[in-house]
């Protein structure tokens, strides 16, 4: 079975209706399985924290995009950050450097290829799709 990684930079596009918001949605309506790290939760509830908090969303639409990821992600599978993933994040990776959350979302993927042997992740971030490509998760 195949999965996609799901990674913040591309939730957070869709949720805010971005330029790759639709290829974004394809991507993930078309995958078998979607699997993701609990940091995409953190962050992206982070950045609708901080685009309230800076008047560039209203309350009532950060709720609602709330709503939304949490009904969209009901069905997606989701990994702790353990200490073998923070081990693995501390490592390097074919194309540094790399910030250390982009690291721990590496290394969630790099796990759950345990499980899904054709893993692709998704994001909008260069630093991460380069890293996946030379990972083979591009």
């Amino acid at each position: 079975m195949s999965a996609l990684y799901l990674e913040t930079s591309a939730v957070l596009n869709w949720l805010l209706g971005q330029a790759h918001a639709d290829e974004v949605r394809a991507s993930v309506d078309a995958a078998e399985a979607v699997v993701t790290s609990t940091l995409t939760f953190a962050e992206t509830e982070r950045a609708l924290v901080r685009a309230e908090s800076e008047e560039l969303l209203r309350a009532a639409d950060g709720q609602r995009l709330r709503g939304l990821l949490q009904r969209a992600s009901a069905g997606w599978m989701k990994m702790m950050i353990s200490d073998e993933i923070l081990a693995r994040a501390g490592r390097p990776f074919p194309v540094e450097p790399v910030r250390t959350l982009d690291a721990i979302h590496l290394a969630t993927a790099l796990a759950f290829t345990k499980a899904f042997a054709d893993l692709r992740l998704l994001s909008l971030d260069r630093r991460l799709t380069g890293n996946a490509r030379a990972l083979g998760l591009g």
